[in-house]
């Protein structure tokens, strides 16, 4: 056993106060029952009469099992008559065993062990519920309390602040008619192996149990989530990450009018009306996100003043990096259910950036606007600005006007979207017709400051999928002017839309514009993209950056992808954070099949650059892949593996879908039902799943439903038309292999040949399974045979071909993510 002494530990506990995990006090104080009982849970500090020894006691919440077998634990004092807090000194024991294989071997990546067994000689505990009535026939007296408290209380008070928030809600919410049990755990852990990390236990989370760890590496900040779990464990459970978001909301917010004064080049002030609708009786709590540059000035529910917090984020967690804090409006009295609340928000502050002459952004400060995340409701928005300023908004404009010195516009969604956003600039501006859709695109004559300055290090070809990283090369002869390229870039939009309105179905709104925008990131929102300045770079520009011609055919899909978000992304969304890679994988996927449909080498090309950096190795020697699966989403970028989020959600993830698109081919052609080629399957089921799920989130077992319903008998795996094998294999796999063909045999019979042999899957764990498609080599021209499903290492087949074959080959189209020969 390690020997820690006190000061150590008190040490790492400070460093862990001020990592960026840690929350900061309120930045506003309203007096009030509610704020009183927060700013108390944000310092409770610890009881001196009640410090005790501890021997052989325990806590278990799910999958968590705390054993605290001899030292001191002090409870913190009453707040509201609650003991939220003990901080433990001694020798204690953390148990924990994810339910399921990708997530012990997501433990095993940080920690290296599939089950965490953890000792521990100091932890602070935060919870909800009756901790101390759970430990209390393990407590005795101590000799010195006044001694410990002293030495222990300030660290406690420090680590007081990241839950205050989740008690008030707890406290709030309880006896709410109709709410789920609620029981909170947070215990923070000084490791004798692994260092200072935090575990979770909350039940209103839909994975209940999550364990992680902050890490800074080469400068850069992380929040490393180890697991995280529902103790369901069911296929296709997938929410938002409990180790970053507060428990579900009580309410749906239904509609939304913002009326916004715009002051270039960096103020707005707004007064966002809301109509909140409950899910049940009896919170009083309502949580909401807003930029953290803007000041709330108040808020008012049905008419009248209430309380509000505009607190700032846990930092390190998704909320801000997004740049935003927790807005919280206390209410008077508790929500009914089927009685709306409407609240009016007035708040103000320089949340806009002027990137150049004439070009703003909102983008890396915040959401401009109160809202819970990506919740389909309906949107009125009206903007002032000067006029000599050009707006566009998501939604269709209903009307604009001058009235004296500035414009006013108003812009109406036209149906329920996720979310809604402006951009502002001096425009000049370009339009086109695609059937009866108008495309316009809006550009500046200037790009942003800084921009092709500063080169990058090592730049994974799915980074440039959504823009474009600066590059140290100068333009010659200077910088490029985005407003002469817009008939280009309008042009690519509407090639993008009627492709995709022909293979998926209607385009969702009335028209589509695209702006500049500045950096290197572009974003689909409905019915507005926002482009990167440098998707408006002509090929011959973007050549003297960049002349890799890969690259280059990277970049040139920028306005597909984002244009096919339109469908992916906007009108259908994801559930959770494990779905999220859908969206990403179906915009880009699709923005690839129109370029296979100009130039399929092309296609090639990106699909084997994708496969070849999930194999890269990074400085640390660890293989980009092994970063975990697709259905992480957003976990998968850590210190470990900084860029994986975008290389295995787009590379990877377009691979699955275009093994799931060409299993569907092969499949259909070996049907008598067989389908044209102009209406494959793997389309005919988007356009379904489009259908079924526009206007609300889907998650990647709906999906996998959607291709399973039409799915052709020979993909039947085990006699079911079920893609299970698939979900576990691939989707929730991260195996690319290397198939190879053994001991081939050839039988002549008097109408064909019987063929057999054995596939062998190297580089791949026992249970992969994979539909692997076989063809005949005739007079130097592949026939297609058939598909085996390959299970582990080894699968001997029989299948029949052509009389007088002789040779026969596997997958030699490439459809199939598995490694070159």
């Amino acid at each position: 056993m390690t020997d820690v002494t006190a000061k150590t530990l008190r040490a790492a506990f400070l460093l862990l106060l001020v990592s960026p995990f840690a929350a900061a006090q309120s930045s506003s104080v309203k007096p009030g029952p509610a704020e009183s009982l927060y700013l108390q849970l944000q310092a409770v500090g610890l009881d001196s009469t009640q410090v005790y020894r501890i021997r052989n006691g325990s806590v278990d919440r799910g999958a968590v099992h705390i054993s605290l077998d001899d030292g001191v634990i002090a409870f913190t004092r009453r707040v509201d008559g609650h003991i939220t807090g003990a901080m433990f000194k001694g020798d204690g024991e953390l148990l924990l065993e994810p339910p399921t294989t990708v997530e012990r071997a997501s433990l095993a990546l940080f920690t290296g062990a599939a089950i965490l067994d953890e000792r521990f000689s100091v932890a602070y505990f935060r919870f909800n519920d009756d901790v101390f009535g759970d430990l209390k026939s393990s407590l005795r007296e101590p000799d010195s309390p006044a001694e410990f408290v002293e030495q222990w209380d300030k660290p406690a008070i420090a680590l007081d602040q990241e839950d205050a928030l989740r008690l008030l809600i707890s406290f709030s919410r309880s006896g709410a008619e109709g709410s789920a049990p609620d029981r909170m755990l947070h215990a923070y852990i000084q490791g004798q192996r692994l260092g200072t990390f935090e575990v979770r236990y909350d039940s209103l989370s839909s994975e209940q149990v999550s364990v992680g760890q902050h890490k800074t590496k080469d400068g850069a900040s992380y929040y490393n989530v180890w697991t995280s779990f529902s103790q369901r464990g069911k296929r296709g459970e997938s929410d938002t990450d409990p180790a970053d978001e507060l428990p579900a909301d009580d309410f749906d917010i239904t509609q939304f009018r913002v009326d916004t004064d715009v002051k270039p080049p960096t103020d707005i002030s707004a007064t966002a009306t809301l109509t909140v609708t409950p899910r049940h009786s009896g919170g009083k709590v309502l949580v909401f996100e807003l930029s953290h540059l803007l000041d709330v000035k108040s808020v008012i529910a049905n008419g009248v003043p209430v309380d509000f917090i505009h607190n700032q984020a846990v930092e390190g967690s998704q909320l801000a990096k997004r740049g935003n804090d927790f807005l919280v409006v206390l209410l008077a009295t508790p929500l009914k259910v089927g009685e709306p609340v409407e609240l009016k928000i007035d708040y103000a502050g320089a949340v806009l950036s002027q990137a150049a002459n004439g070009l703003l952004y909102v983008g890396e400060h915040g959401t401009w606007y109160p809202n819970i995340g990506l919740e389909m409701a309906s949107f009125d928005l009206q903007f002032r600005y000067p006029l000599d300023w050009t707006l566009v908004a998501t939604g269709r404009r209903t009307e604009l006007k001058t009235e004296g010195t500035e414009q006013v516009s108003n812009w109406v969604s036209e149906r329920k979207e996720p979310v809604a956003g402006f951009n502002l600039g001096k425009y000049s501006r370009t339009v086109a017709e695609a059937g009866t859709v108008t495309v316009e695109t809006y550009a500046t004559r200037n790009v942003e400051k800084g921009f092709a300055t500063a080169k990058p290090k090592d730049i994974p070809i799915p980074d440039l999928l959504k823009g474009r990283q600066p590059l140290a090369v100068q333009l010659d002869p200077g910088p490029p002017t985005p407003s002469r390229n817009i008939t280009m870039v309008n042009k690519a939009a509407v090639e993008a839309l009627q492709f995709y309105q022909q293979h998926f179905g209607p385009y969702p709104y009335s028209s589509l514009e695209l702006t500049q925008f500045p950096g290197h990131v572009s974003q689909g929102w409905p019915g507005l993209v926002f482009l990167s300045s440098y998707a408006f770079l002509t090929p011959d520009e973007e050549r003297q950056i960049d002349n890799d011609p890969t690259n280059l055919l990277a970049v040139q899909q920028i306005i597909a992808h984002e244009t096919a978000h339109q469908w992916w992304g906007d009108l259908v969304t994801w559930s959770g954070y494990r779905d999220q890679w859908m969206m990403e994988a179906l915009a880009n996927y699709s923005s690839l099949m129109l370029l296979e449909s100009k130039n399929p080498a092309g296609f090639r090309a990106l699909l084997d650059r994708y496969r070849d950096d999930l194999l890269y190795k990074n400085k640390d020697g660890h293989v980009l892949m092994d970063a975990g699966p697709v259905t992480l989403g957003i976990r998968l970028s850590s210190s470990e593996f900084p860029d994986a989020y975008q290389a295995i959600s787009y590379g990877r993830g377009t691979w699955l879908l275009h093994m799931l698109r060409t299993m569907l081919r092969d499949g259909d052609r070996s049907s008598p039902h067989h389908v044209t080629s102009s209406e494959e399957l793997f389309v005919r089921d988007l356009r379904k799943f489009r259908a079924e799920y526009q206007g609300r989130p889907a998650t990647t077992t709906q999906l996998l439903a959607e291709f399973e319903s039409d799915l052709p008998r020979s993909l039947w795996y085990e006699g079911k038309p079920s893609l299970n094998w698939f979900y576990d294999s691939w989707l929730n796999g991260t195996a690319v292999p290397e198939l190879r063909l053994r001991d081939a045999k050839f039988s002549a019979r008097q109408e064909h040949t019987l063929v057999s042999g054995t596939i062998v899957q190297d580089d791949a764990p026992d249970e992969l399974v994979t539909s692997v498609p076989i063809f005949a080599v005739i007079a130097g021209k592949n026939v297609y045979l058939g598909r085996v499903f390959a299970e582990g290492h080894e699968t001997p087949f029989h299948i029949t071909a052509p009389v007088g074959t002789r040779k026969i080959v596997l997958d030699p189209e490439g459809t199939i993510l598995s490694r070159a020969k």
